[in-house]
């Protein structure tokens, strides 16, 4: 037996905020902001909260998957930027699903958190325990974002990704993977006492051109593949030159890797999971496919999966 991916869905708000609006707020401007990140425009929850656009990714992944909410045993959601700090939003999103024999909990890995998310499902369905399992990234970082701060406001947006877990066949399925942590980095992406977070660009860049590519080739090791082996790499999408440098450590070509950061900005715990399905969406993707997943975050936290796709 295998565990892997048996659906996908992914949400993003109409509302787009693109980097000219942005040169009317700070001292910025569009050149800057796409030479340096890749990001075009993001999309801003106004009218929606975290726990609402979990909803909607997650029914568009159910309903790829062909499971029904009642079939769910367990909600798993990856968020820094819950509706409240209790009930989570995996509760509140069990409520919204009618899901009603799932158990649900919030994982916080920041970016990594749905590499977090995945990785803990897996166990679950490993063992026996459950079938069917839900994990959701989905941040509203709008909402502890200074839109004051030129450093930091260009580069985040709102969204949620979703996919359904459960058995797959033996060949298939998530083949090997890397989960990791070290708090002395977490001076460097934090949320301050004001409710809004701060980061150190340069160490976080510093950190993450390092650790994307390594753990990468990592999980594919593990896993007893080689870097040719690799049909299609989905990195967080943060910055497009740290997605570069692993897509250059593997030498895969661009076409090959999922880009979405032009659209989307950077959506923390959502990022994977709303890359992965537009992957998938588009036919990028496609049945026995060897893909690697791979994401950094606050904490700091880092997390890499090799998995060949399909059922």
């Amino acid at each position: 037996m295998g565990v892997g991916v048996l659906g996908v869905g992914h949400y993003v708000p109409s509302k787009i905020v693109t980097n000219l609006d942005l040169e009317k707020v700070v001292d910025t401007s569009d050149e800057w902001i796409r030479t340096r990140t890749g990001i075009e425009e993001r999309r801003i929850a106004d009218d929606m909260d975290t726990s609402d656009m979990a909803y909607h990714a997650s029914l568009s992944a159910l309903e790829d998957a062909g499971v029904r909410p009642e079939e769910l045993d367990l909600i798993l959601v990856a968020t820094v930027t819950p509706d409240t700090a209790f009930p989570s939003v995996s509760c509140m999103l069990q409520e919204k699903l009618g899901a009603v024999k799932a158990a649900a909990m919030d994982v916080s890995a920041a970016c990594a958190g749905f590499m977090y998310g995945m990785i803990t499902a897996k166990q679950f369905i490993e063992t026996g325990s459950y079938k069917h399992i839900l994990v959701v990234g989905a941040e509203k970082l709008s909402k502890i974002t200074d839109w004051e701060d030129r450093n930091t406001c260009v580069l985040f947006g709102d969204g949620a990704g979703a996919a359904v877990m459960g058995e797959v066949s033996e060949n298939k399925g998530i083949l090997s993977f890397e989960l990791g942590s070290n708090g002395s980095g977490g001076k460097h992406l934090y949320l301050k006492d004001d409710g809004f977070l701060a980061m150190n660009g340069r160490e976080v860049f510093k950190f993450a051109v390092r650790q994307m590519p390594e753990s990468s080739l990592n999980v594919l090791e593990k896993a007893g593949l080689q870097k040719e082996d690799v049909d299609f790499l989905v990195p967080h999408q943060a910055n497009i030159r740290i997605m570069e440098a692993a897509m250059e450590k593997l030498g895969i070509s661009e076409e090959r890797m999922a880009k979405v950061i032009q659209k989307y900005g950077n959506n923390s715990s959502a990022s994977i999971p709303m890359a992965l399905s537009e992957s998938v969406k588009d036919g990028k993707i496609r049945d026995n496919d060897v893909i690697v997943l791979v994401g950094f975050g606050a904490g700091l936290t880092w997390g890499a999966v090799a998995l060949r796709w399909g059922r």
